[in-house]
């Protein structure tokens, strides 16, 4: 229930400070916009490589403990093992290509 209530607190802080971050002066600062396509292709990258790399841990894991229960069946395991792998690191690449065709798209 702490973890919940400080979680709560700092959303609602972000929340409260955000429209005093994002305030500009006419003119002032219009030189440079913030690239916010390239910002979120970096957040929505990262979010994906954790994902597959915590989900990669859980496949090896998984099949290293099937492997110690049932020897006899550490080939199928293995095999099984490859393919949930490539899968899994195919949406990272997949992931990927969708960052860089918005960027590239946004003219970036």
């Amino acid at each position: 229930m702490r973890k919940l209530g400080a979680v709560l607190l700092v959303l609602l802080a972000v929340t409260l400070l955000a429209p005093a971050a994002f305030a500009q002066e006419g003119g002032a600062t219009a030189a440079k916009a913030t690239n916010w396509v390239a910002l979120a292709g970096a957040l929505g990258m990262a979010l994906a490589a954790a994902g597959c790399g915590y989900a990669q841990s859980r496949v090896a894991g998984a099949a290293c403990e099937g492997m110690a229960r049932n020897p006899g069946a550490s080939d199928s395991i293995r095999a099984a093992m490859f393919l949930g792998l490539v899968f899994i690191e195919t949406l990272a690449l997949f992931t990927l290509v969708i960052v860089l065709v918005q960027y590239f798209v946004a003219g970036v």
